[in-house]
């Protein structure tokens, strides 16, 4: 655990042209961005809990957290600790009596139960090397100071445009390919 690198979720992108979703994870103190792509279901999860929205019945990341304390575990982080042929793989990292137990974890899955868990995001340097994006400059250091942000050309402003005009062009892609399957790793 001690060489992975702590990441939090930056946001949760949400294409009206495709089922498919886009959760970028930004590493802890710098500004490099994974982005893990997941389903529309656990994308709702995702945002649901870190909305802190009540729902009236337990959905089920709640119902596994919950059946993971009722029988005396405890969630102490989550790991996304590969990526083989554009496949993620995590592990929800729990401790029952003083022993670590890994679970087998799809990432999407497992940023659900941390973010209801309130426990750390980590990911394997390896992976964070191979499928990570950064941002190149931050804009806010060349606006002069009595310049309104607004008035900045919007190109510059996102650092994900390139990435997501991507996105929608897989989408099409897709549209025209309805067997592909554009999230094996969900």
């Amino acid at each position: 655990m001690s060489n992975m690198v702590q990441v939090v979720i930056d946001r949760v992108h949400v294409s009206l042209m495709s089922p498919q979703r886009v959760i970028l994870l930004r590493q802890v103190d710098t500004e490099k961005y994974l982005p893990i792509w997941v389903g529309p279901y656990e994308a709702e999860a995702i945002s649901v809990a870190l909305q802190e929205i009540e729902m009236a019945r337990p959905l089920t990341h709640d119902l596994l957290k919950n059946i993971i304390n009722i029988f005396g575990a405890r969630v102490l982080r989550v790991e996304i600790i590969a990526l083989r042929e554009n496949i993620f793989f995590g592990n929800i990292v729990t401790e029952l009596n003083g022993e670590i137990i890994n679970i087998d974890s799809r990432p999407s899955d497992a940023i659900a139960i941390a973010v209801r868990a309130h426990v750390p995001i980590l990911v394997d340097p390896a992976v964070m090397d191979s499928a990570s994006i950064s941002e190149e400059k931050d804009i806010r250091d060349e606006i002069p100071p009595n310049e309104d942000l607004a008035s900045v050309d919007e190109e510059r402003l996102s650092i994900f445009e390139d990435f997501f005009s991507q996105l929608e062009e897989d989408d099409d892609k897709t549209d025209e390919n309805p067997e592909a399957d554009p999230d094996p790793s969900t």
